[in-house]
């Protein structure tokens, strides 16, 4: 080894370890540049999106959102469903194909994590679940519609 190479070689392997690093941060993350869909499945078989990737795949992407929140305590305004949490199963005829894109919200994100992973095992291979809920939502400043019921 030259003794310039030995003053090199550190910095070298240091630009080589951030490469590889960042590498590995951005691989997980973000949007499946084919589809649009959020990347990540977690080991329930469902993916959490951020309120910041919903509202992106409201404006880019054909998807059903389901409010699975009981009792009813507000809405996203463009939801299509409404489906109480623990009755998932027995409505499985008003969702979509299970290859489709299906978002579930509720609240704060229990009620929905819980239908998020009946309707995983049952084969349904694009199941979003909103993280934190319309709490979530509200808390980003987007507007929660509320019907009288």
């Amino acid at each position: 080894m030259t003794a310039r190479w030995k003053r090199l070689f550190p910095m070298f392997v240091l630009a080589v370890l951030a490469l590889v690093i960042s590498a590995c941060s951005s691989a997980g993350s973000g949007s499946s540049p084919a589809t649009g869909e959020p990347n990540g499945k977690n080991a329930d078989g469902y993916t959490d999106i951020t309120v910041q990737e919903l509202e992106e795949l409201l404006q880019t992407t054909d998807l059903i959102l389901v409010n699975v929140h009981i009792p009813y305590s507000g809405e996203i305004e463009q939801t299509d469903l409404f489906i109480p949490y623990d009755e998932i199963v027995d409505n499985l005829d008003q969702l979509p194909e299970k290859d489709d894109q299906i978002v579930l919200y509720c609240r704060s994100g229990s009620m929905s994590t819980t239908a998020a992973k009946e309707l995983a095992e049952l084969g349904y291979t694009h199941v979003l679940e909103l993280d934190g809920g319309f709490n979530a939502w509200k808390a980003a400043g987007n507007d929660l519609l509320v019907r009288d019921q």
